[in-house]
Formats: C-alpha cells, sequence, structure tokens
C-alpha cells in the first residue's frame, strides 16, 4: 500500500475523532431531557386516557339506562297486545299443537294405506316370481 493514502486516512480519522466525542456529550444532555420530557408527557397522557375512561363509562351507563327504559316500555307495549289478541280470540281452540301434527301423521298414513291397496289391484294375483 502507498504511503500517501495511509497517511491521509490517519489524518482524517484523527480529525473526524475528536468532532465525533464533542458531539456525544450534548447529544446525551439533550437525551436526557427528551427523556424527562417525554416521562411528563407520558404522565399527562395517562391522565387524561383515566379521565376520558370515567367519562365514556359514565356516557355507556346512560346510554344503557336510556336503552333499558326503552325496552321495559316495548315489553309493556306487547304484553298489552297479547293480552289483547287473547281476550279477542275467544274462540278455544279443539287441540293443541301436537295433537294437530298427530293427526296429520294419521292421515298421511291413512292416505298411503288406501293408495297402497288400490295400486295393488283388487284381486289379489300370484306374483310370477313366487313359484
Amino acid at each position: 500500500m502507498r504511503k500517501g493514502p495511509l497517511c491521509l486516512m490517519l489524518v482524517t480519522l484523527s480529525i473526524v475523532a475528536p468532532a465525533h466525542g464533542e458531539e456525544t456529550t450534548p447529544l446525551s444532555l439533550s437525551a436526557g431531557s427528551q427523556i424527562t420530557e417525554l416521562q411528563q408527557r407520558l404522565k399527562e397522557s395517562e391522565r387524561q386516557r383515566e379521565e376520558l375512561g370515567k367519562q365514556l363509562q359514565n356516557a355507556d351507563g346512560e346510554r344503557e339506562s336510556a336503552q333499558l327504559a326503552r325496552l321495559r316500555q316495548e315489553n309493556q307495549r306487547l304484553k298489552l297486545q297479547l293480552k289483547e289478541v287473547q281476550a279477542g280470540s275467544s274462540i278455544p281452540r279443539l287441540l293443541t299443537d301436537q295433537q294437530q301434527w298427530f293427526v296429520i301423521g294419521a292421515g298421511v298414513a291413512l292416505l298411503a294405506l288406501l293408495c297402497g291397496i288400490f295400486a295393488s289391484g283388487a284381486s289379489r294375483k300370484r306374483r310370477q316370481w313366487l313359484n
């Protein structure tokens, strides 16, 4: 290697190193002040977050109480409508829902039996495969 570029590199490093060392001292002081400032901002933000959380809980409570009151009113209205409809239908039901399904099933079974009888024919023929 040539002596010229080596000397140039050593001179450059000797100039840059002290300049770099001088910059670190103010940076550490400014970093300390930034840290304290950021800690203060963090405390303030946490305080604001707690206040907003309390406000949100209060707003939620008010909204839920309004919804609850509205739902109670609607429930009362629906109960009154149900009573009116039940009072209006004075015809008693003959069968319950379960009994109605039983009757429908019996009717389907009877219909299937009749279709089977008519489909096989009136006379009972001997099947050819039953020798």
